[in-house]
């Protein structure tokens, strides 16, 4: 996907929330969440879509720098091109790091993040229980 698809979609995705997956094409653990992701899409193509993003690209460098993106795979939430965060317990509320563990974690997610958006809120609680959410470090560079 090149950077103005990503814009696009970002932009064209209206009241529906728009999760976009940042990966490597073969990478273990990028390949899982695809996995869930592509079995999830169907069920929650009324109030979301989904699309992948290989950060190896070039152009989507500048996603990768202005989210942060050091742990793949990373997930981004948008509705209505606004940027959705979620408290999941961890040091990084914008984006989610790691893959789902079953594909209804990701359903759950994915409409958590609709309900609150529909109700104008800009960050939601994540309701998984602790365990099924990944864990990981934050490295701070120059620090």
């Amino acid at each position: 996907m090149k950077k103005q698809e990503v814009d696009a979609i970002i932009r064209d995705t209206i009241n529906k929330v728009l999760v976009l997956h940042f990966g490597h094409a073969s990478d273990p653990l990028c390949l899982q969440l695809n996995d869930v992701l592509s079995k999830s899409a169907q069920e929650v193509s009324k109030f979301a879509n989904v699309a992948l993003v290989d950060i190896d690209s070039v152009e989507i460098q500048v996603y990768v720098k202005y989210f942060d993106i050091t742990f793949i795979p990373s997930t981004i939430f948008f509705f209505n091109a606004h940027h959705k965060k979620m408290d999941s317990g961890t040091a990084d509320h914008t984006k989610w790091v790691g893959a789902f563990h079953k594909k209804q974690d990701f359903n759950d997610v994915a409409e958590r993040q609709y309900k609150g958006a529909m109700k104008s809120k800009l960050i939601v609680s994540c309701l998984l229980p602790p365990e099924r959410i990944p864990k990981y470090q934050l490295l701070y560079k120059d620090v």
